[in-house]
């Protein structure tokens, strides 16, 4: 019996799929569980119409990551913040993600609701110094801001 996969099941195959398997399992298993429907040429059809917009909204989303990469790229950060002597000295607590968050939508003039859980930053930035910081917007764009950490003059 023919079945489309309305979610991922695994050792099945993917959302979308059409995949042939038992009668009884679709009977019993995936078509009561909702994990499937029935192959019809009607939902044949559904299906491709559900891909064909999955793949325009895959192809907007990545466009307007692309475009809001452009924008973060621009943009340079700094922060200042009372360090310890010396020019590779740690600082007097750190700059986290949410701090590059804040910082970036106050500055940054984006025109475009930033999410701080964007930043992929593996630990609080620490010492003086630039960094690159790594953004996230989509799983095939990430853009590199620049931050840079001085000291703050007492």
């Amino acid at each position: 019996m023919k079945v489309i996969l309305k979610a991922d099941v695994p050792h099945l195959g993917e959302s979308g799929e059409v995949v042939d398997v038992k009668p009884g399992y679709a009977r019993n298993y995936l078509l009561p569980q909702g994990f499937a429907y029935e192959a019809s040429p009607a939902n044949l059809i559904r299906i491709e119409e559900e891909q064909k917009q999955a793949e325009e909204r895959a192809k907007r989303d990545y466009l307007e990551a692309r475009r809001r990469a452009s924008q973060i790229d621009a943009v340079r950060l700094t922060f200042r913040a009372l360090a310890g002597e010396g020019d590779d000295a740690k600082l007097f607590g750190s700059v986290t993600s949410g701090d590059i968050a804040e910082r970036l939508v106050a500055e940054g003039g984006l025109d475009f609701e930033f999410d701080k859980r964007w930043i992929q930053l593996d630990e609080p930035l620490k010492s003086l110094g630039e960094f690159k910081v790594p953004v996230r917007l989509h799983t095939d764009v990430t853009v590199e801001l620049a931050v840079e950490v001085a000291r703050e003059e007492a």
